[in-house]
């Protein structure tokens, strides 16, 4: 399954790529994380509960970051375990563009998913998939650039 987006935030990309290596601001924007911890410059754990279609699991895993490009772009790769639900593993390729004092950020993504989880069928899981990458980057945006009242 792959996925592929671009999202505006109205912030300068120096406080873009900071918060995407921020474990705090990744933690209150992933959807169902629960636990994450950076491990080492390039390496974060992550507990993550998910609900697709009927299967709620509770997912540990390991993300790893390739920061070579930085802070112009930057990939990640990761899996994690589920249980009897399953697994997922998969990367992202994320790239930050400067566009006045916001940021475009784009990214492609590719999953892919095993036990209970396979069984769904991809439309269900590619359909969740996406909803919660809109999740992630509407509150990843709402934390690096709240928005302001209009009084």
């Amino acid at each position: 399954m792959e996925l592929k987006d671009e999202i505006r935030i109205e912030a300068p990309k120096h406080e873009v790529y900071a918060a995407l290596n921020d474990p705090e601001v990744l933690k209150a924007s992933i959807p169902g994380c629960q636990e994450l911890e950076k491990v080492s410059d390039n390496e974060l754990e992550a507990k993550v509960t998910l609900k697709v279609g009927p299967v709620k699991a509770t997912f540990g895993g390991k993300v790893t970051l390739d920061t070579a490009g930085a802070p112009d772009r930057f990939s990640l790769s990761g899996e994690g375990s589920g249980g009897v639900a399953g697994f997922a593993k998969g990367g992202a390729d994320v790239e930050l563009e400067a566009d006045g004092d916001s940021t475009i950020l784009r990214y492609a993504a590719k999953a892919d998913v095993g036990g209970k989880l396979a069984m769904l069928g991809s439309r269900l899981i590619a359909s969740t998939a996406q909803k919660l990458a809109g999740q992630f980057f509407e509150n990843f945006s709402e934390k690096v650039a709240p928005k302001q009242e209009v009084s």
